[in-house]
């Protein structure tokens, strides 16, 4: 038989109320929306994200925001562009010789296309004007200078990855 109170005890030992915190992988719910309503992404019909707390693969904002939720919580918040993706940078605007382009790809504007730095990297870049003579890309991120809200949900919380990536 069991003593009075003891059934509390032994039931609040079983609620463990997890929370995010500097290391932990933390699969993510979200939903990104522009200031307009547009939904500029969203993990709907896909698998949560999962993130690793502190390894620097996601915005400022977004991470510190996370950090203390709990497992199943729900959150709703807004993100300057300084905790985003930044302002705008308008020396991020470069121009190039057409002849520059090479053969067979045929740019236009609004195409994303990579490029690839002296030592390797891929960068993304948005073909913002075309003549005869030139080309002029955009390297800034699409969402630089924008305010962004996130609709998010903590949906796992764990020590370890969950998720395996493709290689």
């Amino acid at each position: 038989m069991l003593q009075p109170g003891l059934v509390d005890v032994l039931v609040s030992k079983e609620i463990i109320v997890e929370k995010v915190e500097n290391g932990s992988f933390v699969s993510v719910d979200y939903k990104g929306i522009l200031e307009n309503g547009q939904v500029f992404d969203s993990s709907q019909g896909r698998q949560p994200i999962e993130i690793q707390m502190g390894a620097g693969r996601l915005i400022k904002g977004f991470e510190n925001e996370l950090m203390g939720m709990a497992l199943n919580e729900k959150k709703v918040f807004t993100l300057a562009p300084e905790d985003a993706y930044g302002h705008r940078d308008e020396n991020q605007t470069h121009s190039f010789p057409r002849s520059e382009v090479p053969a067979g790809m045929i740019p236009e504007v609004g195409m994303t296309i990579g490029l690839t730095t002296p030592e390797g990297q891929q960068v993304p870049a948005r073909v913002v004007h075309l003549d005869d003579e030139k080309l002029t890309l955009d390297l800034n991120h699409p969402l630089a200078g924008k305010t962004l809200t996130f609709e998010i949900e903590v949906v796992g919380i764990s020590s370890t990855p969950t998720q395996t990536t493709m290689p």
